[in-house]
Parts: structure tokens; C-alpha cells; sequence
């Protein structure tokens, strides 16, 4: 179905760009924060058994995951907030003019004295401007399909510059999406330093901003404008699993 953003331009329904990554119970899924693989299990009761191979009726399973660490979601300011604040009650618009971009973080000694892989905030600017975009879609190189399946605890994965928020928000950017596990360094004393300068908090909290990680935007993919449908279930918690998909812009 074509559906027209005006009248010289529309995105074509039929065509989605899926950058979600699925959630399985396999070890394949992908990982992060020391989380164990998640775990889809049948319902066992002295009624029935919520599993068809076993001789019930339905499957039926529990599943247990974790938002944060069990692939791509959707968080707003509640994730670092006293108070959790609910990214279902954030979220009320769905379809955003969005960026992406391709960027292959550059090696920056750390404090330890080791190297760390950090998008810096020239890399941000030498993007051009984001004004007039509403999401910024981040793709970081290497871009292999083992993204899909990586356990990245303890492994001290790309991240990104606390000087970066402030580009990203004064050019009215109101939701990052990355194709990495968080925005801050994995070890960072607990300082959390970007997601703090991007949602203001403490000083100016914002609530309609929102981050989503562990995203994977293929090759095929190319850079420049289009339009995403940010799809995020609707629960009551600072982060939920989430359905990012764009769509090309054509002209009419």
C-alpha cells in the first residue's frame, strides 16, 4: 500500500526495512550485560501441560527475557531515572522522518591505557547537518551479521561520546536508534554519561526522547532519508522490545 507523506512523495508499505533483531531461546540470540539466554518454557500445571510435543492441547510458554539485554528495544529517560518512568507512556507518536548513517568508530586510548572504539562527536558533525530529522539511525562498521548473535558482555563493545548528545539534541534529534548493545561504555563506573547529557537528566529531564539499541541495519541498506515506523510494545517498564522499520521515500 502506498502511503503519501505529500504530494510528491509516498513509502510503499510492501517494502519494509525490518532492523529488529528476533528474540529466541537459542544461543544464538544475542547478549549482553551477563545475561543468560533467554528462556521460552510450557506452562506445567496438575490441568495441563502448555506443550502440544508433550500431549497438551496448545503451546502455551512462559518466557523469560530481559529488555535491556535480550535484543533490539526501546528505552526513554526512565531507565536512569529514581522513578521508572514508562517508555510505553513516553512513546505516542509512531512515524518519524529519520537519518541513517554508516560511521567506523575511532580508536581512542581509555583511562586504562588500552583502546577503545568511540564514535566522536567530529564523526557526528562531519555527517552534515540533522536538522529537519526527528530520528538518527546509527550503523557502525564493521558491519557483520554476527551482530545479530554476539554475546557482548565483557567485551568492551563501540560507543559513543558524551560530547555526541549534544549535537544529536540541539539538531532536534528526539530518538537515536544504534546497532549496539548500549551508547555508553560498557565499563564506565556506573557514570552512564551519554544517556544522561542526551535525556537531560538531572537538570532538564526529558521525556519524549528515546534510545534503541541493538538494532541491525544490513548492507544493503544505504544511507540517507527515510521514514521509520518505531514499533515498541506496550509495557509499563523504562524499556521495551521493539520493531524499528523504514521504509524508502519515492517520489510520486
Amino acid at each position: 500500500m502506498k502511503l503519501y507523506i505529500n504530494s510528491n512523495e509516498y513509502i510503499d508499505t510492501q517494502f519494509p526495512l525490518d532492523l529488529s533483531i528476533p528474540l529466541s531461546n537459542t544461543p544464538k540470540n544475542p547478549r549482553a550485560w551477563y545475561v543468560d539466554t533467554p528462556v521460552f518454557e510450557p506452562v506445567r500445571t496438575e490441568h495441563y501441560t502448555g506443550s502440544v510435543e508433550e500431549g497438551g492441547s496448545v503451546n502455551f510458554r512462559n518466557i523469560f527475557f530481559n529488555p535491556h539485554g535480550h535484543g533490539t528495544h526501546t528505552e526513554c529517560l526512565g531507565h536512569i531515572t529514581r522513578e521508572v518512568h514508562s517508555v510505553n507512556a513516553t512513546l505516542k507518536e509512531y512515524w518519524f522522518k529519520a537519518k541513517l548513517v554508516t560511521i567506523e568508530p575511532d580508536k581512542i586510548r581509555n583511562n586504562e591505557g588500552g583502546i577503545d572504539d568511540v564514535i566522536t562527536a567530529n564523526q557526528i558533525l562531519a555527517l552534515g547537518s540533522l536538522e529537519g530529522y526527528e530520528a538518527l539511525v546509527v550503523r557502525t562498521q564493521p558491519n557483520l551479521e554476527n551482530k545479530k548473535s554476539l554475546n557482548y558482555s565483557n567485551s568492551n563493545p563501540p560507543y559513543f561520546d558524551v560530547n555526541c548528545a549534544k549535537i544529536i539534541t540541539k539538531a532536534g534529534i528526539q530518538h537515536l536508534l544504534v546497532d549496539l548493545p548500549s551508547v555508553d561504555r560498557e565499563s564506565d563506573g556506573g557514570s552512564l554519561a551519554f544517556h544522561h547529557a542526551f535525556w537531560e537528566v538531572p537538570s532538564n529531564p526529558n521525556f519524549m526522547r528515546t534510545i534503541t539499541e541493538l538494532v541491525f541495519v544490513d548492507d544493503s541498506v544505504e544511507d540517507g532519508t527515510y521514514i521509520l515506523n518505531l514499533q515498541v510494545a506496550p509495557f509499563e517498564n523504562d524499556a521495551a522490545p521493539s520493531r524499528p522499520v523504514l521504509y524508502e521515500i519515492k517520489k510520486a
